[in-house]
């Protein structure tokens, strides 16, 4: 097997199919590279994860969010299932990534995935470039998981390059230094076009703040701008006690934001899972978990090939037809198709759904879970909004 991206998709999914007894080479073109990313994810990782209970990780059982009205909402969870974790994405890669190697996967870091290797019509490995010159790795699976900037995705004859009214665009940094952030809590801005601005607190002296547009307001509007312009505002900076922050790190990223390419997620011998599939919830751009889960179920899939000894898409299409990814691809579309809704007439329909979860904590509740951790709202939940 060849996994191409040793992120959570990718790491989980080599880490499935060392632990079935299966050679994995899993390359990674920069193992002390930090995705942009502000890494909250939903207590559910921890079924994937159990590792991560021993970090004793705060629990951000409080989540404000302000419309681009300013008005504000603000729930508090606890005792409910849900919560969220923040980490530092660099820490969080490389403990998923060192668990597959603890499994019997192959790391093969400072390589680059780019082509396929055929015999015949057949796909039968990776050529890649490493420090060393190009190499080649041969296998009877090959997963995409590198990502949005994946050179093989394209080449895969699945599916095309992305196109701009297809992802989203954010800056974010983490930031040291003490603030008036609640610990236990996070933070949302929602902005009057497509797009919004976070903090997440990591701990009781980091955080990790930034902000991002979607779809057709990546066309007009500048990152740079909307970053600096988030960071300078007044209700931000209410929260930022100190003049001198020390930053840990910045960077600037793309991520898909239209739902489940699901058209283009496994062939003869290839599957594509995370990023490179489209595995980010469009009203979030939460991606960790959803990704983590196509990785497992891409690993039984390979796993269940490798024993058939059928590569053939016939048999990969398993990974596609599982209830877990079929029930993300159907909550994406879901969001979706409300996406839009939320931004219409300047985020006004957002300051309508705060107001009525002032009043209403089942309603607040659903909103919570709606933003944080992928539920879907029930009927009467968007019969209500659309009605006020």
């Amino acid at each position: 097997m060849i996994v191409s991206g040793a992120g959570p998709s990718g790491s989980k999914c080599a880490e499935v199919i060392a632990g079935a007894g299966y050679k994995v080479a899993l390359i990674e073109k920069n193992t002390g590279w930090r995705k942009p990313c502000g890494g909250g994810v939903g207590a559910r990782i921890l079924k994937y994860y159990p590792q991560l209970k021993k970090l004793n990780l705060p629990k951000k059982q409080k989540v404000i969010m302000y419309s681009a009205q300013h008005y504000r909402m603000f729930a508090d969870y606890e005792g409910y299932k849900d919560y969220s974790l923040v980490m530092d994405r660099l820490e969080l890669d490389n403990l998923m990534r060192d668990i597959a190697v603890e499994k019997g996967a192959e790391l093969l870091d400072n390589t680059l995935s780019l082509d396929f290797l055929h015999e015949g019509s057949t796909k039968c490995g990776i050529q890649a470039k490493s420090p060393e010159g190009k190499q080649e790795y041969r296998g009877k699976i090959m997963v995409i998981a590198d990502g949005m900037s994946s050179k093989l995705a394209p080449k895969s004859g699945l599916r095309g390059k992305w196109k701009p009214d297809e992802i989203a665009m954010a800056k974010c940094a983490i930031l040291e230094g003490e603030s008036d952030l609640d610990p236990n809590a996070i933070y949302i801005y929602f902005f009057p076009y497509l797009g919004y601005g976070w903090i997440f607190p990591i701990d009781s002296q980091r955080f990790n703040i930034g902000a991002g547009t979607f779809n057709e307001a990546n066309l007009t509007h500048n990152l740079n701008e909307v970053y600096t312009t988030f960071l300078n505002n007044a209700e931000i900076q209410k929260f930022l006690t100190s003049s001198n922050y020390k930053k840990i790190w910045q960077g600037s990223y793309p991520l898909p934001c239209n739902g489940i390419l699901e058209k283009s997620l496994y062939g003869d011998n290839v599957m594509i899972i995370g990023d490179a599939a489209g595995y980010t919830t469009p009203i979030s751009g939460e991606g960790i978990h959803a990704s983590v889960v196509s990785g497992q179920i891409a690993g039984e899939t390979a796993v269940q090939a490798l024993e058939k000894e059928d590569y053939s898409k016939k048999t990969l299409r398993d990974y596609k037809k599982h209830r877990n990814i079929k029930k993300i691809i159907r909550n994406f579309k879901m969001k979706k198709a409300m996406f839009p809704f939320f931004f219409d007439d300047k985020g006004r329909n957002i300051d309508k759904m705060f107001k009525i979860a002032e009043e209403d904590e089942d309603f607040r509740i659903q909103v919570a879970n709606l933003f944080l951790f992928n539920a879907s709202p029930s009927k009467e939940f968007m019969a209500r909004l659309r009605g006020s």
